[in-house]
């Protein structure tokens, strides 16, 4: 099976892929948003604060995997694009064999860290230290199998089979919400709930090695680890791994910091809207995973292509995301008392105005960073990102004590704002055609950050409706005439005509 780079980049190849893909990380949405109210009910609020805590702690030391999963979907492609598909064999065992020996060493760290953070990190109430302590025991026990896991998807990705890859995410996102659910009604003890989540990592985990079994027969019987092929591996993964480290570190460390500055309580007012406006992550990851692989095979031999690549994937993001965060903002504080009640609400809409808008400007500079890390230069990213911790950490802490969670979204939101900017310059260094940098971003981040703030700050159901009508029908007309081109306008009068029917 060879992957050609004409098919790697072809529009329909990665049109297809990326709807696959973003069907696949949306349908778990739908199933979360019935679900958490009725966990905070079952559970308690201090509960479903640590609850959040445990799956953030799973989602940081999940790190461990040092990039290799993202190296293996970029050296088994490549192999598979060169006619060498006799080499994947040892690529994916010493891939596979190098992330459970790091996931092991995970599971180590987080159970010998475990009582120092229930005890001494973490404001715990006195009667939950106990169960939260057996809950963070478990989740170290799921590491190696979470890690080794990414491998085997990341397998599965480098043959394009982002069917399978959906097949198998798609009941799994969903039974992370449902299984702590039913869990819940049997028992609100933390380390029930999370059990169950364990049991559901196994049974993934079995799923993802028999894919990838099916699709390389080969490997069966042929695993053939090689000193060289971890050298590499590890190579290309360790600029990765100081980014990936970081990176979460500065989106989830608000948690932690909350935590032990404020109460879980205010985790849970905090990490609702957080996990509820970063589920629109799912758009962009959905496209830079599909891009990742045409950007590398396109750089090399036309920069015209991804330069195309590249602006069209600003400008779907753009386009899908402007609509939906404005009416976010503008609607925050009755949506979140119509999902979780007035009291929710009145702690927590400001903190969703805030993380929604820096939200929308992290998701338009997934495809820069994408782009960067196609090109060969994951090191460039990490560098950015130790460049803006201490800057964060520093203004996390300030705003923090100052306004509480809304301080916490606010320093949130200024890094991601100033780390999309950075990258968009640095761009320039690779696509040298690109247009008026400052002109861009204008349009497509200062602008629509200022109405966002006009939006939070209305106050009247009927004001925000106009408000919402009027931005919005210049919004369709600019895009209509100054943002689509023909094809992609014939494709948008076929779908209306179509919805007629």
């Amino acid at each position: 099976m060879t992957m050609n780079t004409s098919k790697l980049t072809s529009g329909r190849h990665l049109a297809r892929n990326s709807i696959t893909n973003l069907i696949g990380l949306a349908a778990p949405m739908f199933v979360a948003f019935f679900t958490i109210p009725i966990l905070i009910r079952n559970l308690g609020t201090e509960r479903f604060g640590v609850l959040n805590l445990a799956w953030m702690v799973i989602g940081y030391f999940s790190l461990f995997d040092m990039g290799i999963s993202r190296a293996l979907t970029k050296f088994v492609a490549e192999k598979l694009g060169t006619d060498a598909e006799q080499e994947v064999s040892s690529i994916v065992s010493t891939g596979v064999l190098l992330m459970l020996l790091l996931g092991s060493a995970g599971a180590i760290v987080c159970w010998v860290v475990s009582p120092w953070l229930v005890y001494s990190i973490l404001k715990i109430p006195p009667a939950l230290q106990s169960e939260t302590l057996r809950a963070f025991y478990i989740l170290s026990l799921s590491l190696p199998i979470v890690i080794s896991t990414a491998g085997l998807r990341g397998v599965l990705e480098a043959y394009q089979r982002f069917d399978l890859v959906n097949y198998i995410r798609v009941p799994m996102g969903i039974f992370s919400y449902i299984g702590p659910l039913l869990a819940a009604v049997i028992s609100n003890d933390l380390a029930t709930v999370v059990a169950i989540l364990l049991v559901g990592r196994l049974i993934a985990w079995g799923v993802h090695l028999f894919c990838c079994l099916r699709i390389m027969p080969g490997l069966r019987g042929n695993l053939n680890p090689r000193r060289k092929v971890a050298g590499r591996l590890i190579a290309f993964g360790g600029w990765m791994t100081i980014s990936n480290i970081i990176t979460p570190l500065m989106g989830s460390f608000g948690r932690f910091m909350l935590g032990a500055m404020v109460s879980v309580s205010a985790v849970a007012y905090f990490s609702t809207p957080y996990e509820m406006v970063t589920k629109m992550w799912i758009l962009p990851n959905a496209l830079t995973g599909v891009l990742f692989p045409a950007f590398s095979a396109s750089f090399a031999r036309d920069k015209g292509r991804c330069e195309l690549l590249y602006l069209r994937g600003l400008k779907y993001i753009f386009l899908s995301l402007f609509p939906l965060v404005l009416i976010i903002v503008t609607f925050a504080a009755e949506g979140m008392t119509l999902w979780l009640g007035r009291e929710f609400s009145v702690n927590s809409y400001k903190t969703l105005q805030w993380l929604a808008a820096g939200v929308f400007v992290n998701c338009i500079s997934h495809i820069p960073a994408t782009l960067i890390n196609g090109c060969g230069r994951p090191d460039i990213t990490m560098k950015l990102n130790m460049l803006e911790l201490p800057f964060f950490l520093a203004g996390a802490w300030f705003l923090t004590s100052r306004y509480g969670i809304n301080g916490m979204a606010m320093a949130w939101a200024l890094r991601t704002t100033c780390d999309s900017l950075m990258l968009f310059m640095i761009v320039r260094r690779f696509l040298t055609n690109l247009h008026d940098f400052g002109w861009f971003a204008l349009r497509s981040l200062l602008l629509p950050l200022c109405l966002f703030a006009v939006a939070a700050s209305l106050t009247g159901f009927l004001s925000k409706m106009l408000f919402l009508a009027l931005v919005l029908g210049i919004f369709a007309l600019v895009v209509w005439r100054s943002m689509l081109v023909e094809d992609e306008k014939t494709i948008v009068c076929k779908y209306l005509r179509l919805s007629r029917l």
